[in-house]
């Protein structure tokens, strides 16, 4: 039996996007699948029933905030590790960990955005990014990256040993799957947070080319391109056909899913992609970019366009909403795909790569 800290201290419910749902998700398949080992879940003050309600799940609230990031960064610098002296490993989910923990780390990379396009970032966060970054990739004993793109990224811009990094993807929750999508209405959706290499301005204005008979619908967390996405919907006039509806609760995202006509993500780069998944898992017609974590994740079960040419999305706009053939194969081949992602494989191999954690049967 091991005694396993995980690190939640990022975490602002409705505000890290992605990563929230992998921590939700991934904490509650631990549950499904473990009871010997004893998790100690460190909490901000933001976060609330992010705990399992099981006897080897403890909840270890910390006195600190995470939406004030530098303090909340120093918590866990400084104070977290006086936490971890009685663990066997510390989870870091949230791609920082401690320099000085008094026990193992492991630590988890959702992507090196930071590398690959700086220019994405605020001038004032990009030094703690690089710094805390680097840290946490060379101070771990074990690092996870959620595809092979982000290994491959680890690997070149770090000069890691590959043997030290393992890949772990995501899952798809099961509800995805059960959706009644027999009263679909004549919209596209897209599920992304509002940044900047999301590329959703490239979307809106293919989607603003010409008289469309469908609406889009963009759902997802209002980030630090929001303002200039509100900006170029009223200066192409989609006011009315264009809804974008910010940060919504999971019941209403698995509505959308279940009554949109298309899929459609334009992103110019990814981790992951768990949007992806999860519409291929609700058995929508999905178009997205041709970048390599998107094909990792996809396969044969998606239309691919290049990210960067309007036209391009355009036409994988007129596809995916009005080609027959292949909207009944895109229906069915995704799901398909998508049940090969569970968060139960997320937790076993995510547990497989803690120290002492071990294997389950």
């Amino acid at each position: 039996m091991a005694r396993i800290g995980v690190n939640a201290l990022y975490l602002i419910p409705g505000g890290v996007g992605g990563t929230e749902i992998y921590l939700r998700r991934l904490l509650a398949a631990l549950a499904a699948i473990d009871r010997e080992n004893e998790y100690f879940v460190f909490t901000n003050r933001e976060t609330r029933d992010l705990v399992p309600a099981q006897a080897n799940f403890h909840a270890r609230p910390q006195a600190v905030r995470a939406r004030f990031r530098p303090a909340r960064i120093l918590w866990e610098q400084l104070v977290l590790p006086f936490e971890t002296s009685k663990l066997d490993v510390l989870f870091n989910p949230g791609f920082t960990a401690p320099a000085f923990a008094a026990c193992p780390s492991v630590t988890v990379f959702h992507d090196l955005q930071h590398k690959r396009h700086p220019e994405h970032f605020r001038w004032f966060d990009l030094p703690f990014w690089r710094l805390l970054l680097w840290t946490s990739a060379h101070r771990s004993r074990k690092l996870i990256a959620v595809s092979e793109a982000t290994r491959a990224d680890l690997a070149r811009f770090y000069g890691l040993a590959p043997e030290t990094i393992a890949v772990v993807h995501h899952g798809v929750e099961a509800e995805f799957f059960s959706l009644d999508r027999s009263r679909t209405e004549p919209f596209v959706l897209c599920v992304s947070t509002l940044h900047p290499h999301k590329n959703l301005d490239r979307l809106i204005r293919a989607y603003a080319r010409k008289k469309r008979d469908f609406t889009l619908v963009i759902a997802g967390m209002r980030g630090f391109f929001a303002r200039q996405l509100d900006c170029l919907i009223r200066e192409l006039g989609v006011e009315a056909s264009v809804r974008v509806t910010g940060w919504i609760p999971r019941a209403e995202l698995l509505d959308l899913f279940a009554r949109a006509d298309a899929f459609v993500y334009p992103s110019t780069f990814e981790g992951f992609g768990m949007p992806v998944l999860e519409a291929m898992a609700a058995g929508l017609p999905v178009a997205c970019a041709d970048i390599a974590p998107l094909r990792e994740v996809a396969g044969d079960a998606a239309l691919f366009f290049d990210p960067l040419r309007e036209q391009a999305i355009e036409d994988a706009l007129d596809r995916v909403t009005s080609d027959v053939a292949l909207r009944a194969r895109l229906g069915v081949e995704g799901p398909l795909r998508a049940r090969g992602f569970t968060w139960e494989r997320c937790a076993r191999e995510t547990l497989s790569q803690l120290p002492d954690g071990g294997e389950l049967a």
